[in-house]
């Protein structure tokens, strides 16, 4: 006698890069911080409704895509000085496991997985939200999930810097990220 199982929800959720903002913000000559965004990211969530430790994220973005709204600034930042570009045009996440449910608006959870910078693969923790879900005036459904974490931009060989006259560094070391992710139901 076979024994029946439930249908395993898994739902794919593709970001959508016009209502997705991945920000960072360091400390420059220790006392202001800068701030800027990538403008093209793209990737999918898969989500298993029965299962969510199951879930799993797929993050691209493109590097040349740094905008912190200074044009020298930003094309130092691309250079091989900072991410090298040219050689690695590519910045990906790719979650290794995913703790906590994330149900309902509000659940909070935490995603870990590999984020690599100038081909180099780190492991990351997300401390992230569910935000919610809802339809457009479209009919297409949306989810909204935000994220955050801090890293060590040396790790990843990211390691120009200055010393100044008064003492301290011109870039600090460690870089806040910021993630406010929308994604459309495939």
């Amino acid at each position: 006698m076979a024994v029946a199982t439930p249908e395993t929800a898994v739902r794919t959720w593709n970001i959508d890069p016009a209502h997705t903002t991945v920000e960072f913000a360091i400390k420059h000559m220790m006392f202001t911080t800068v701030r800027g965004r990538f403008k093209d990211v793209s990737g999918a969530i898969v989500v298993d409704e029965q299962n969510p430790n199951n879930s799993r994220v797929d993050v691209e973005i493109d590097a040349k895509s740094i905008d912190t709204g200074v044009g020298d600034r930003d094309a130092h930042l691309r250079s091989a000085d900072f991410l090298d570009a040219d050689n690695h045009p590519k910045i990906t996440f790719k979650s290794r496991r995913v703790e906590g449910a994330h149900v309902k608006a509000g659940d909070r959870f935490r995603v870990t997985g590999d984020l690599t910078i100038r081909g180099k693969s780190m492991e990351v923790v997300l401390d992230a939200s569910f935000e919610g879900t809802g339809k457009d005036p479209w009919g297409n459904e949306k989810a909204g999930f935000s994220a955050t974490t801090q890293i060590d931009r040396r790790q990843w060989g990211l390691t120009w810097n200055q010393a100044l006259e008064t003492g301290g560094i011109l870039v600090a070391n460690m870089l806040k990220i910021e993630i406010e992710a929308q994604a459309v139901k495939a």
